[in-house]
């Protein structure tokens, strides 16, 4: 047995890589990908390589702050959303960092505006990492 984190329904995760301090994420295992809201994406090249420039707002009460950012493009994927409709996702990779514990995940982006929370933290991201204490929330990041 792997000595897994146990984490709650809402956990307040940090996207280093991307800027972006506490954001409270849903996690969610009927979702395979994580997602994450972003406006304006743009594909743009970083060093010849292909990547994505986006705008997120890390703060879900404060719609008025927005971070612009970039990240190189994983892959683009046909993903099913929870209204059952598909569509073509641009797919990053970054660096995620829940409590103590620190790990790369794959993040499609999307627009989740008509979403309650701006993330959703997929089986993927989870899968190796974490137990889910669905009664409970902020279990490990408010230690």
């Amino acid at each position: 047995m792997t000595d897994r984190m146990i984490i709650g329904h809402l956990e307040s995760i940090e996207l280093p890589e991307l800027g972006i301090k506490q954001l409270t994420v849903r996690v969610d295992t009927g979702a395979q990908t994580s997602s994450l809201h972003v406006d304006n994406i743009q594909r743009v090249l970083v060093d010849t390589k292909p990547a994505v420039s986006f705008d997120i707002h890390p703060e879900i009460h404060n719609v008025e702050k927005v971070v612009r950012c970039t990240a190189l493009l994983h892959d683009v994927r046909k993903v099913k959303s929870s209204n059952g409709i598909s569509e073509q996702r641009y797919v990053i990779k970054t660096l995620a960092v829940l409590g103590a514990h620190q790990w790369n995940i794959e993040i499609t982006l999307t627009d989740r505006s008509d979403m309650t929370y701006l993330m959703l933290l997929g089986r993927q991201a989870l899968n190796e990492h974490f137990y889910i204490d669905a009664g409970n929330a902020f279990v490990a990041s408010h230690n």
